[in-house]
């Protein structure tokens, strides 16, 4: 297995080339990674004509001081469920610590805070998630599937969606136009 502590605030990009369409150029904050297997939520991917707004007015939450961000598409798992993925400065009985990436929290609750102003000073919010069986990713990551870059809260908070996948490469050291789209065998 690969070693859990470094995969959890991780985050994983997807290897050029890796065969799978709904992860093509993803990057996955890696929430999760143990014996029983992973979670992480895509931040790499906006839901198209989705936005913060749109999900606080269904679920009945005055905007109030919310920006009008994107939500993002967290993965092919559980689209309609939301997960909130934001800095350590704020936290409730649901919140998870994600690593050097801060924490998720899947509740309203956070929701409502950061409307209300008093939540996360950082966060992006995310529809659906990435998930993997125990022992899946670990092999996943044997093949040509992933690349376990270092967890930069920057790169999920500063850097526009669309240039994390590129931005993420090159804060490792690594030209991503470089990148093989096939492995080969010695």
């Amino acid at each position: 297995m690969t070693d859990a502590a470094f995969l959890t605030g991780c985050l994983l990009l997807a290897m050029p080339g890796m065969g799978d369409p709904r992860f093509d150029h993803a990057v996955i904050a890696m929430i999760r990674h143990d014996a029983d297997g992973a979670l992480g939520l895509g931040v790499g991917q906006a839901v198209p004509g989705v936005t913060l707004h749109s999900i606080l007015a269904d679920l009945k939450i005055d905007p109030g001081e919310a920006p009008d961000d994107p939500v993002l598409l967290g993965g092919p798992v559980e689209t309609e469920r939301g997960f909130v993925l934001h800095s350590s400065d704020w936290r409730s009985e649901a919140t998870i610590d994600a690593g050097p990436l801060g924490a998720m929290t899947m509740s309203r609750e956070v929701l409502a805070a950061i409307a209300a102003g008093v939540g996360p000073r950082r966060f992006v919010v995310v529809l659906g998630y990435a998930g993997w069986d125990a022992g899946q990713l670990d092999a996943e990551m044997r093949r040509h599937g992933w690349y376990a870059a270092q967890g930069r809260p920057e790169i999920v908070f500063d850097v526009p969606t669309e240039d994390r996948w590129r931005q993420a490469w090159l804060a490792d050291g690594i030209d991503p136009a470089l990148l093989a789209s096939q492995t080969g065998r010695a």
